[in-house]
């Protein structure tokens, strides 16, 4: 089944969806190392990307919601992509808590900056970032077990998308 919403005739949603997953890893990835290395700025990074990958999670969201509403209904493909959209919205929920946690964490004189986490606020990155692996393993499941978002005819010659020819068509 193809995708309803393409740029250029590619579906929207695969496109979209690498941002805010290596926003938000890269976000998890730099708590670490705040952990690790005690230096808060990196925590003052991971803030900013956390809120560039909500921002990018959103964007995915909607193509992903116009895609699954045109999956048929009864099919284990609409129950896949049902989990793995809600999951996919926990996965924000998570990483919004985080962020608004981290707001107010600034000490005195440094407003430019979040300052320290609180520990509630590393749990939920971390907490978000295990749920997204198991709810990005479903949209994989969606495309290569469900042939989502692949075109009728596809195969290992297939025209470029930009060409105007069929995915059928041999060149």
């Amino acid at each position: 089944m193809e995708s309803r919403a393409k740029i250029l005739g590619h579906g929207a949603h695969p496109i979209l969806i690498v941002f805010p997953l290596g926003l938000l890893s890269t976000a998890v990835i730099f708590d670490v190392i705040y952990l690790i290395t005690g230096n808060g700025r990196w925590s003052d990074v991971a803030y900013y990307m956390i809120a560039a990958g909500l921002i990018g999670g959103l964007a995915a969201a909607v193509p992903g919601f116009i895609d699954w509403l045109a999956i048929p209904k009864g099919t284990r493909a609409r129950r896949v992509g049902l989990i793995h959209g809600v999951g996919n919205d926990i996965v924000l929920l998570l990483f919004f808590v985080s962020w608004w946690l981290r707001r107010g964490a600034a000490p005195a004189g440094a407003p430019d900056f979040p300052g320290d986490p609180p520990t509630l606020a590393l749990v939920m990155s971390f907490a978000g970032a295990e749920l997204a692996m198991a709810t990005d393993w479903q949209g994989g499941e969606l495309v290569e077990r469900h042939r989502m978002d692949v075109h009728e005819g596809a195969h290992l010659d297939a025209p470029n998308t930009l060409s105007g020819r069929p995915a059928s068509e041999r060149e």
